[in-house]
């Protein structure tokens, strides 16, 4: 068997599972081949009964030079096929594969305990400009995308350093007003909800990165939506936990060419103030793989807290640490704050409670 009959097998057996046609279709032909982020395709088009009224498309691969294996990419959307434009019908369903397949391992990076590394940048309107992108990742980041879609409507999926990263326009605001709730969050940008309420549309931004660190993969997100910002009609980015100013939300990431970790685009800080005391949180260390963490009832004052919590996650992430129930902690050799784990009561999670309070 040479591979454009592997193809051809795997083509027949897909559209013969019981979710799809539930029998072979009657009538299946190969008719072009094409190469797609150095992997190589076979369409088809194809009949489900020699009756039907017209061919549809169906696509195979993607194979590696003389492999007869596929890499999953085997799929019908049961459109009409359309011998003009059967390479582009072809390339707009892998991508779709493609990024439906990125969508999945990011679920289970995320029940591994990393990531998502994904997030929302809001668009006043339905348009963006792919190419814009790419230059912006190449002058600022010095990272090539060469393979772009030629229709924007179309995902932007690239690999990157061994990393997959994809940009797909939503036509639509977040769904269930989700970003706007969240913008109230930001306590430091007081348009943060108005702003929000004005998108109407959404880029869907999302690095996968299989076997890489999570700060590699935050890293390449974070260049990646910071990009994104520089992006006509762009009024935040929903991501951790909150809605971002996106020229703070840039600038923030840009420390990362002195060489400095973007704790701000990464960790949300929540500050809130209880009968007790002032309380505050963080959201966004559980994608690194640490537990939030939360300090509860101090007397500190709010940016007391906030910087404490900024320098505690900063230390985390840059040293990789693991703090753990029944330690201390602390910033001096005579300051040990304890350490406790239990149920959060900033979040509904098991998180790590820092007894802090100012000397």
């Amino acid at each position: 068997m040479n591979q454009a009959e592997a193809a051809r097998s795997a083509m027949a057996e897909w559209l013969a599972d019981e979710h799809e046609l539930g029998s072979m279709p009657e009538c299946l032909e190969q008719t072009q081949e094409f190469d797609l982020h150095d992997l190589h395709y076979y369409i088809f088009r194809y009949k489900p009964t020699r009756n039907h009224p017209d061919w549809l498309l169906g696509v195979a691969g993607g194979y590696e030079k003389d492999a007869l294996d596929h890499c999953g990419h085997v799929f019908s959307e049961m459109e009409v096929y359309q011998e003009a434009n059967a390479v582009d019908q072809a390339i707009a369903l892998v991508e779709q594969v493609r990024a439906y397949c990125m969508r999945e391992a990011a679920k289970q990076e995320e029940a591994a305990g990393i990531g998502p590394f994904a997030g929302f940048v809001l668009l006043r309107e339905a348009r963006w400009d792919p190419r814009k992108l790419a230059e912006d990742l190449r002058e600022t980041w010095q990272i090539e995308i060469r393979e772009l879609p030629d229709d924007p409507d179309q995902p932007l999926v690239a690999e990157v350093d061994g990393m997959t990263v994809a940009v797909s326009l939503m036509g639509a605001p977040v769904p269930d007003q989700e970003a706007e709730r969240n913008a109230e969050n930001n306590y430091l940008w007081p348009q943060a909800v108005e702003r929000t309420k004005q998108h109407q549309a959404h880029l869907l931004v999302a690095v996968l990165g299989r076997d890489k660190t999570a700060l590699s993969q935050a890293s390449l997100y974070t260049k990646l939506a910071a990009s994104c910002c520089r992006q006509d009609g762009v009024l935040g980015v929903y991501t951790t936990g909150t809605v971002y100013e996106p020229e703070l939300y840039r600038e923030v990431a840009e420390q990362m060419n002195e060489g400095e970790l973007p704790i701000y685009d990464w960790v949300y800080l929540g500050l809130y103030r209880s009968e007790a005391g002032m309380c505050a949180y963080t959201y966004g260390l559980q994608a690194f793989g640490k537990r939030e963490m939360e300090v509860l009832d101090s007397a500190a004052s709010p940016q007391q807290l906030h910087d404490f919590l900024y320098a505690l996650a900063s230390y985390v992430l840059d040293q990789d640490v693991t703090l753990n129930d029944g330690e201390t902690i602390g910033f001096s050799a005579e300051e040990k704050l304890p350490i406790t784990c239990g149920p959060g009561r900033s979040l509904d999670q098991t998180m790590l409670q820092i007894s802090y309070q100012p000397a």
